[in-house]
Formats: structure tokens, C-alpha cells, sequence
């Protein structure tokens, strides 16, 4: 409605179901503008530079109106075009979470795993980089996966690795440590995930997770070993150790 100086103002609500968010939002002409109230016939008038109308807005939830999402609504979104790549975030149990941004640390190590994961992985699994696994609840996109491809890679063409097709995964991690330690962890483990690790950048070592307990109450890895400087890490596929790296080799 219109009040006494001449602003608009309203609330907003966005149409969806359920409800997730309510704009407030106060409309009032741009500084500097005037309306013009006539014009001449056969005169023109110039247009402002400034735009007619700024917005100033504030998102506040919708009290009842959180939504968590199922894997298949998360897919959903994505293949509407609602959700893209750009808006980099993740499904992890049910919550659209925004992935951090990557330093330049992050990245070098990153490449390292890359670099060296390849050398020695059997044939029948392959690396990916920073994609997506689905599991029950969740669709996290780790820094590393090590997934089978005695199929051939073109078997994730038309679906991301599930629980059952993960031999390895990893997390680099600096400022995300106690969430890759408690929130993916508890993930990783309930979703049977076999081997998890954590490359630790603040610490300067690798944590291997081992043992998941599965989808039991308080998802837990059962057994966690500490790599440093100076150790080697195995790498463990299928029970087998199919190589073993440098701890100092997978720093940056």
C-alpha cells in the first residue's frame, strides 16, 4: 500500500509448496528522479540515468516452512534448471548446503592425490575429482573418489557412484575440518562407505577412517589411524592394499 511519503511498501510472500521464504520489502523512486505529471504533445523528455525504482529487501524464513529435500526432489531441481552449477551447493541429509570455496592449498593437494592416485590405481577403478556420489539422503560432491569402473566409466553416465561402487574417499580440508571429521563422517559412515580419508592441511597429516557402522543411531567410523610426515598411507581397496604413498608426497 501506499503511506504518507509517497514509499511502497509490502510484504511479499513466495508462491511455492510448502512456502520457503517471505520478502519485505520498501519500494521508493530512485534519488535524484522526478516524476513528470504531463508532457507536451511532440516533446520528449530525456530518461533518467538512475533506475526508476531501488529495492531494498530482507529474506526471513516462513515460520513451518523448512523443507528438507529427497534425493529424487534434489534431481528434480537440477534437471528444472532451479538448481545449477553455479549455485554450488550439495545435498547432505536433506539440507541444500553451500560448498566452500577452494585456496590455493586445497588445490595443490588436490592435484597431487590426482597425479598420484593414477599412477599405481588398478585398471578396475578410476578417479574423480570434486563430483558427486548419491547415497540414501544425501548427494555430497568429495574432493576424491575412487570408484570401480570394471564396467567401464560410461556406467556413471547416466547416475553418480553409489555406496556399493566407492572403494576410497577424501576430504581436503582446512577450515572445513570439523564438519569433514563430524558431519561427513557420520555420512560416509552411514552410507557403508569402506575407507575415508581426511587430508588435514592445518595438521599436516592424513586421518584414515575404517570400519563404518552403517545406518545405525549415531553413524561412526570404528577405527581411525593418524598418517604424519615421515609415514607412508596404504591405500585399501576392497580389503587389498594396492599401494602405498607418501604422506609428505600428498601435501602441498
Amino acid at each position: 500500500m501506499n503511506n504518507d511519503n509517497g514509499k511502497y511498501s509490502g510484504d511479499f510472500e513466495a508462491v511455492c509448496e510448502p512456502a520457503l521464504i517471505r520478502i519485505e520489502a520498501t519500494f521508493h523512486p530512485a534519488p535524484g528522479f522526478e516524476y513528470l505529471e504531463t508532457v507536451p504533445l511532440g516533446e520528449t523528455e530525456p530518461c533518467p540515468t538512475e533506475p526508476m525504482i531501488s529495492v531494498q529487501a530482507e529474506l526471513k524464513p516462513v515460520a513451518g516452512s523448512i523443507h528438507r529435500f529427497s534425493v529424487e526432489e534434489y534431481h528434480r531441481l537440477t534437471k528444472a534448471g532451479i538448481l545449477t552449477t553455479d549455485d554450488k551447493v550439495e545435498l547432505l541429509e536433506g539440507w541444500l548446503v553451500q560448498k566452500k570455496s577452494h585456496n590455493p592449498q586445497q588445490d595443490t593437494s588436490l592435484q597431487l592425490m590426482n597425479e598420484i592416485l593414477h599412477k599405481d590405481l588398478p585398471q578396475e577403478w578410476c578417479v574423480r575429482i570434486r563430483s558427486a556420489v548419491t547415497f540414501r539422503d544425501s548427494e555430497p560432491e568429495p574432493d576424491v573418489a575412487v570408484v570401480r569402473s570394471d564396467e567401464g566409466t560410461r556406467i556413471y553416465f547416466a547416475r553418480h557412484p553409489q555406496a556399493n561402487d566407492i572403494g576410497m574417499l577424501t576430504e581436503i580440508a582446512d577450515a572445513t575440518l570439523l564438519g569433514d571429521r563430524a558431519d561427513k563422517g557420520r555420512i560416509y559412515a552411514r552410507a557403508g562407505v569402506p575407507i575415508y580419508w581426511i587430508v588435514n592441511l592445518i595438521d599436516q597429516h592424513i586421518e584414515v577412517y575404517e570400519q563404518p557402522s552403517g545406518p545405525t543411531t549415531a553413524p561412526a567410523y570404528a577405527k581411525t589411524t593418524t598418517y604424519r610426515a615421515g609415514d607412508s598411507v596404504p591405500l585399501v581397496l576392497d580389503g587389498v592394499t594396492v599401494a602405498t604413498f607418501a604422506v609428505s608426497d600428498l601435501l602441498p
